[in-house]
């Protein structure tokens, strides 16, 4: 973790500046961007494959495939691999965790439903993607209308579940196989925010408006555990399981500049806080290889990484490394495929940073 993301904005906390190779690429979309997934495959057609969602305010929105040119080591070596149409912005993007042979090329959306879209690679040469529309879930038969969906999670044990969140309080827990809904429980009090599955298959906590974060058990759905609630039940608008070590969270609550670490065998009491961030939080993602390394993202242009190795003896003071976007940081995710690979997403740009 100690090397330096290849650029000449990227710095150690002390000021001193790097820039030996560069490792980083830039792709820049038709419109802003917000919603954006790595490709959790390993195989080399898909390693350097992410989708992306625009973030327009009308019906008519997008989701592209953006791929890596393993020829080209330049600024346009990314390029758009697949495009459709999506009707709103999506909240969420996610390609399935589902890593067995022959298993589908899947993509899941939210925005006003959970949509599951199958991707198939086009002739290998040129390196283009077909995708079409595999599913469209709701399980409001009663009306017209539905509650848009603020985020969701695909459960990495068992692919065949996801979890949605929605403004209307409630959590839904789909079964892919049978495209229905395997139970809906009004998980907060008002409207839920994010939901994320821990390890394994049966828990999964929740966040929203109430200013709660919430633990559940498929098992036991009857009872829920409130482990957290924010100063004066200010929203808590993410949410992020460290999927190395189940015991902590990381949620931020809107408008501010500090991410909050729980230890659900601490409950109600932060282990620790991370500051840095001269902007709102807006994104925040654990290393997939590491259970003490957290990257956070904000408006004030910067990505940080925070080492959390001395938690809870000492407080975490300051990040190991940080990156300055030339825009606010609205989203950011962590390659769980290529380890040392993080994504952000600022204005009408997505770019990959080697870290």
């Amino acid at each position: 973790m100690s090397s330096m993301m290849g650029d000449p904005h990227a710095r150690y906390p002390d000021g001193s500046v790097g820039g030996q190779r560069k490792e980083i690429y830039t792709y820049q979309a038709d419109w802003d961007v917000f919603a954006m997934a790595w490709s959790k495959r390993q195989d080399a057609s898909s390693q350097f494959r992410l989708a992306i969602g625009s973030n327009v305010e009308q019906y008519s929105n997008a989701v592209s495939i953006i791929k890596k040119n393993p020829a080209s080591d330049d600024n346009g070596s990314l390029y758009k691999a697949a495009s459709f149409d999506h009707p709103y912005p999506c909240t969420k993007l996610m390609w399935t965790p589902d890593m067995r042979h022959g298993a589908q090329d899947l993509l899941a959306t939210t925005g006003d439903y959970l949509r599951i879209w199958s991707v198939h690679d086009d002739d290998y040469s040129r390196g283009t993607s077909t995708v079409k529309r595999e599913a469209l879930l709701n399980n409001n038969k009663t009306s017209e209308y539905c509650a848009p969906l603020t985020s969701f999670d695909w459960n990495e044990s068992d692919p065949n579940i996801i979890g949605t969140s929605s403004i209307d309080t409630t959590c839904t827990i789909w079964d892919l196989q049978t495209q229905t809904a395997r139970t809906q429980l009004i998980a907060h009090d008002r409207e839920v925010f994010d939901l994320a599955f821990a390890r394994g298959k049966d828990v999964f906590a929740s966040v929203g408006a109430d200013g709660s974060v919430r633990m559940f058990d498929l098992r036991s759905l009857a009872h829920s555990t409130i482990i957290y609630e924010s100063p004066d039940l200010e929203p808590l608008l993410r949410l992020e399981w460290n999927k190395q070590d189940p015991n902590y969270l990381a949620t931020f609550t809107a408008d501010s500049r500090r991410t909050t670490i729980l230890d659900i065998r601490v409950p109600s009491l932060p282990v620790a806080e991370l500051g840095g961030h001269l902007g709102s939080v807006n994104a925040t993602a654990w290393a997939p290889h590491s259970p003490c390394h957290i990257c956070t993202a904000g408006e004030d242009c910067q990505a940080l990484i925070w080492d959390l190795t001395s938690m809870p003896k000492r407080p975490v003071e300051d990040p190991i490394l940080a990156y300055n976007a030339e825009g606010e940081i609205n989203n950011l995710q962590w390659s769980s495929s290529q380890t040392d690979w993080v994504s952000i997403a600022y204005n009408d740009k997505m770019q990959i940073l080697r870290v």
